[in-house]
């Protein structure tokens, strides 16, 4: 390895400012980050074939990310001091997928194990005779009961045993905040990903094991879980058709949710079935991302969310969200108010941020400190680790004209909990936290601090999940129960102004879904509607069957249905 640096070094120029080189022994693979790729890849790729000639390494470029990411270092690192386990991993893999087929190809059968009429715990197992794959394993956040907030493994659909993959659609933890509690019980496979939803997903896993553990709570799996999880992890680039069992073949694509976030395709057969699995999705355009794809090679059964799937469901248009957030923002300033924006970490935190950063350059949002607080930074700079996945202008903007919004002069990121007390008796501020829910996190110190001030606002511009103290305070509760800082349960007054905006959010409004689901290419025979409250599924159904001409099913949890 050594001898291999030393040539690469030798053979890239100068300027293309090399930052770190790091070896994958289990794929023969020299690392190279660089501030200029081009320069390392050299022209008609020159550079490149004189390092495999020389080092007998296949170099595999990377661009370094202008903010530095913890997870993706120390993931990297983890890798590189793994590989000949990561090896043992991959080289088992393949030796699974590749199996001797004992069962023709028949009976493909799809089972509920969570997010049927119901956000969150999403868990769907795709089964054939010959193979069982796991889509999703997400865990129910407002619900402290294994029952209600964990997928149904007890059906006995399901035998952790048989599992030949586990597929995650995207970075939330209703989707991706149970899989290394698989690897407690017994899993060995490989779980499938694309490349950001890797690191995004490990830093919501640490951080829940983090809140669980401030907050009292036993949690369902430790931090050798989460490495197990990291060490199985193999990921996909959209559109890259993969073998993940003898009769199945993977393609993830654009969701438009959130970095990252991927529509699953099964190809199972040769032919004979197709699934589309939507998970979360935006169809229409957003700052950070581009919209949901919706071509596919074939399709026969889609599993689609409805989260605003209401026949009242429609969100304003972007323009008239942006100018709202910019007059509350403006009218709590002027009366010496405090802004609070309860954010996920990942996905509308970033989406905030460009926005607050393009309306105060063009001084049409009053200048005030931006604080960034909790987990944002560290996914925002894992947003810059993967500029290919963010929408062209912010691409180009990064990659281009070296202009990155995220690292504006306006935002100042909070680097400890000391620093907290200076801005809470600070002048009027913007902060944005972490949960986005008010599930813990920074955000439920400011709310404590905050909340009994009528001239501070809060902002609430995701979904709330029923059950959360974000659901009861959107909708307009006047006092809540909250532990402080010494362990004592006390009843806060709920004074300042709540407001919601819904056109933000990563997911499609009523019309989107429509749109999406009645301009798929091709069309489907039938869709299974879940991701929803039930009265909004029902609404979707009902407008699918009679509109559509497609046959809309409502799934309950461990129900299966053969396909």
């Amino acid at each position: 390895e050594p001898e291999a640096e030393k040539i690469s070094r030798e053979l890239i120029p100068s300027e293309a400012e090399i930052t770190d080189i790091n070896f994958d022994p289990s794929l023969g693979e020299i690392i190279i980050e660089t501030k200029k790729p081009g320069l390392v890849i050299g022209k008609n790729g020159t550079v490149l074939q004189e390092i495999i000639k020389q080092s007998k390494w296949r170099p595999k470029i990377l661009r370094s990310p202008p903010l530095k990411s913890k997870i993706v270092t120390h993931m990297r690192h983890y890798l590189h001091s793994e590989s000949r386990e990561r090896e043992r991993v991959l080289r088992t893999v393949g030796e699974r997928i590749f199996r001797p087929k004992i069962y023709p190809v028949g009976d493909i059968r799809m089972t509920v194990l969570g997010g049927a009429q119901e956000v969150g715990r999403s868990a769907f197992l795709v089964s054939t005779r010959e193979s069982s794959v796991l889509i999703d394993c997400g865990i129910n956040p407002g619900s402290q009961k294994p029952f209600e907030a964990f997928p149904r493994f007890d059906s006995p659909e399901f035998r952790i045993d048989q599992l030949d993959a586990v597929i995650i659609s995207h970075a939330h933890l209703d989707h991706c905040g149970l899989t290394p509690f698989l690897y407690k019980y017994g899993y060995d496979g490989p779980v499938y990903c694309s490349a950001p939803t890797s690191n995004l997903m490990t830093m919501l896993q640490l951080d829940y094991l983090d809140v669980a553990s401030k907050q009292g709570i036993v949690p369902s799996y430790d931090q050798k879980d989460v490495r197990e999880c990291v060490l199985h992890t193999i990921p996909l680039r959209f559109g890259v058709v993969t073998d993940i069992a003898p009769d199945i073949r993977l393609t993830l694509h654009n969701s438009g949710h959130i970095l990252g976030a991927s529509m699953v395709h099964l190809h199972i057969g040769e032919g004979m079935h197709n699934i589309v699995y939507t998970s979360d999705y935006k169809y229409g355009t957003t700052m950070l991302l581009e919209k949901a794809s919706k071509d596919f090679p074939r399709i026969e059964t889609v599993i689609t969310e409805s989260t605003y799937g209401g026949q009242d469901d429609y969100m304003p248009s972007r323009v008239e969200c942006e100018e709202g957030l910019t007059r509350i923002i403006n009218e709590t300033l002027e009366r010496g108010g405090n802004v609070l924006i309860p954010v996920p970490a990942v996905g509308r935190a970033q989406e905030i941020m460009l926005i607050i950063d393009g309306y105060m350059k063009r001084g049409l949002m009053r200048e005030a400190p931006v604080f960034i607080e909790g987990m944002i930074s560290e996914a925002t700079a894992i947003h810059t680790a993967y500029p290919e996945y963010l929408s062209r202008e912010v691409r180009n903007s990064i990659l281009h004209d070296e202009i990155n919004p995220f690292q504006s002069d306006y935002f100042t990121i909070v680097e400890h909990p000391s620093i907290r007390q200076t801005i809470l008796e600070g002048d009027p501020c913007i902060v944005l936290a972490t949960s986005g829910m008010l599930e813990g996190g920074p955000a439920i110190e400011y709310f404590r601090n905050w909340s009994h001030d009528e001239k501070n606002t809060i902002i609430f511009v995701s979904y709330q999940i029923e059950g959360t103290l974000g659901r009861r305070v959107q909708k307009g509760i006047n006092e809540v129960t909250l532990m402080d800082n010494t362990g004592k349960i006390g009843v806060l007054p709920v004074n300042l102004h709540v407001e919601s905006i819904g056109g933000f959010s990563g997911h499609s409004d009523r019309r989107q879904l429509v749109n999406y689901l009645t301009h798929l290419v091709p069309k489907p025979e039938r869709i299974f509607i879940c991701h929803g409250e039930k009265n909004k599924i029902r609404s979707m159904a009902n407008f699918l069957d009679r509109k559509a001409t497609v046959h809309a099913i409502i799934p309950q949890n461990l129900e299966t249905f053969r396909l």
